[in-house]
Formats: C-alpha cells, sequence, structure tokens
C-alpha cells in the first residue's frame, strides 16, 4: 500500500512518524522540505509537488488547515487531475460541511474515493497514539483506509457514507471545546475576582462536581498560563466555529453559545493573539474584570 500526506503542520508531523513505524510505504509533501527532512532520514519519500506525490498513492492523506489550503492543494497543486481512479483521498482535516460535499461529488466524478476522517485530538495524542478518529465514506474506501486510521488512534467510529457527516460531528465536538473553555474563562475571573486562585478552582471543580479530560486538560493551560504552547490556536478555533455556525444555519439550527464564544475568540485575536493556544479566550474575560494581563 502506497500511502502519501501532504501536510507536516503539528498533527501532520507526528502522524508521518507513527506512519513511518509501521510497514507502511510513505511519501510526503509539503510547502517547505526542511520540515520533511527528518522524516527523510526515517525513511519517507519526498514529493516535490502534490501532483508528483498523488501519482502512485494509493491513499491520498491531507492534514490542512482550512477549506482554501486543502483547495490549494487539490486543485492549484494537480492533485485531482494526477490522483488515479480507484485510489482514495483521506481528509484528516477540520474542513467545512459544504466543502466536504464538494470533494466527495468532485472525487466521484473522477472515480476517486473520498474518506472523511477529521481526528480528535491535540498533536500530544498522535505522538502517544490516542487519537480519536471520526470517519464517513463509502464502506470499501473506509475499509482500504482503516490499517492508516488504526496507526493513528485506537479508537475509530464509523459514521455511514456521507463524508459531511464526520465533519459536522466534528464541528460539533469542537464548538463543546470551546463552550467549555468559555465557561472556564468566565469562571476563573469571577473567582479571581473574589482573591481565589483559579488552580485551586480547578482543583475543586474536577473533585467535587465533574471530572473530564477538557475542563483537566484546558483548565490547567489556563491556570499555568502555558498560552505559548499552542496546541490549537485562537485562529483555527475562530475558524472551526465560524464553520460550525454556517452549517447550524444551514440546517436551521439555532447555537447562541458558539456565537458568544466567537466573540470571546474575535476579543483575543483583536489583540494580535492569533499564535496562542485557544484557551487563552481567558484573558479576554480577565481583561473584561478588571485584570492587566501580559499578553
Amino acid at each position: 500500500m502506497k500511502i502519501t500526506l501532504a501536510g507536516l503542520g503539528n498533527m501532520g508531523f507526528p502522524m508521518a512518524e507513527r506512519l513511518l513505524a509501521k510497514p507502511f510505504s510513505l511519501t510526503i509533501t509539503n510547502r517547505t522540505k526542511e520540515k520533511a527532512l527528518p522524516l527523510l532520514e526515517k525513511g519517507a519519500s519526498w514529493a516535490s509537488s502534490p501532483a508528483e506525490a498523488a501519482k502512485e498513492a494509493n491513499i491520498f492523506a491531507t492534514i490542512l488547515s482550512d477549506d482554501a489550503a486543502l483547495d490549494s492543494l487539490l486543485i492549484d497543486g494537480g492533485v485531482f487531475d494526477t490522483l488515479p481512479k480507484g485510489s482514495i483521498h483521506l481528509s484528516l482535516s477540520t474542513i467545512s460541511v459544504d466543502h466536504a460535499k464538494r470533494l466527495e461529488e468532485e472525487h466521484g466524478r473522477r472515480g476517486q474515493g473520498f474518506v472523511s476522517a477529521p481526528v480528535f485530538g491535540r498533536p500530544d495524542a498522535v505522538v502517544e497514539g490516542r487519537l480519536r478518529i471520526l470517519c464517513a465514506g463509502k464502506p470499501e474506501a473506509v475499509n482500504a483506509v482503516m490499517p492508516v486510521l488504526e496507526t493513528l488512534g485506537p479508537k475509530i467510529f464509523r459514521l455511514g457514507e456521507s463524508p459531511s457527516v464526520a465533519n459536522l460531528v466534528k464541528l460539533s465536538g469542537n464548538f463543546m471545546i470551546a463552550a467549555a473553555i468559555e465557561a472556564l474563562g468566565e469562571s476563573f475571573a469571577l473567582v479571581r475576582s473574589a482573591g481565589v486562585d483559579p488552580a485551586l478552582f480547578l482543583e475543586i471543580l474536577n473533585d467535587a462536581l465533574f471530572r473530564s479530560p477538557l475542563y483537566e486538560n484546558y483548565g490547567k493551560i489556563m491556570a499555568e498560563k502555558r498560552y505559548d504552547k499552542a496546541g490549537f490556536t485562537m485562529d483555527l478555533g475562530l475558524k472551526d466555529l465560524r464553520l460550525i455556525l454556517e452549517a447550524a444555519e444551514s440546517l436551521r439550527v439555532p447555537l447562541p453559545l458558539a456565537s458568544i464564544a466567537r466573540d470571546s475568540l474575535l476579543a483575543g485575536l483583536a489583540r494580535g493573539r492569533q499564535p496562542l493556544d485557544w484557551s487563552a479566550m481567558v484573558l479576554s474575560h480577565y481583561e473584561r474584570a478588571g485584570f492587566d494581563e501580559p499578553h
């Protein structure tokens, strides 16, 4: 099985490392070759362009930031034209529902398979093999990509034959993460105003009310002010909230909490916090409460 992986960002690079640890023939392509050099030393092959990378791929996997980046690769990069009939585009990215529908239609028209498999988990979860993966597409295509997905995570949720459903579920999950961060941020600002250390409040929350990886992990980042080590940046968070609001509007489903979290992200982005982890939403709440924050 010949696999190509396009995109060597925070998630793509450790994904490539995991695939190289298995007996896969892996080709990688990226905007810059420098990022790929450690992977080439571990046995990956390099393709100088997306079109070249797609020519002999059985599975062409992408992990890119948004719809525009994916279109740039598939259209401008020539992947649509060079990916062989019967080969499968495996999209691991968080993209819009409408875009997933368009990709399914275009790949189908060209005799290519398309599977949408967005993931839950930060870069450390990739490294440790703890990703949770959503997966939707035609059964034969899903079965073909399953060895790749099983290498990336221990739990795969199959969501039927429509790839866009996997993207809707992923965006819905990211909305819930944003809502949790929003609730933590508001609560941290409130207790801090009364002189309570947010770290102590988080300990009480996890012990007395409910223990959740979301509250534990993001709450700890916020309490320890580790926003600079971004697993998921604020601008990407805003992108996902925009996409879930678009999907909700098309389905006539109101999401008032999503709009609130979006505004908190916008407040942070207005202050130049694009590269920070999206848990830095708490800084906007601190500022509204009158605290002078360094970021």
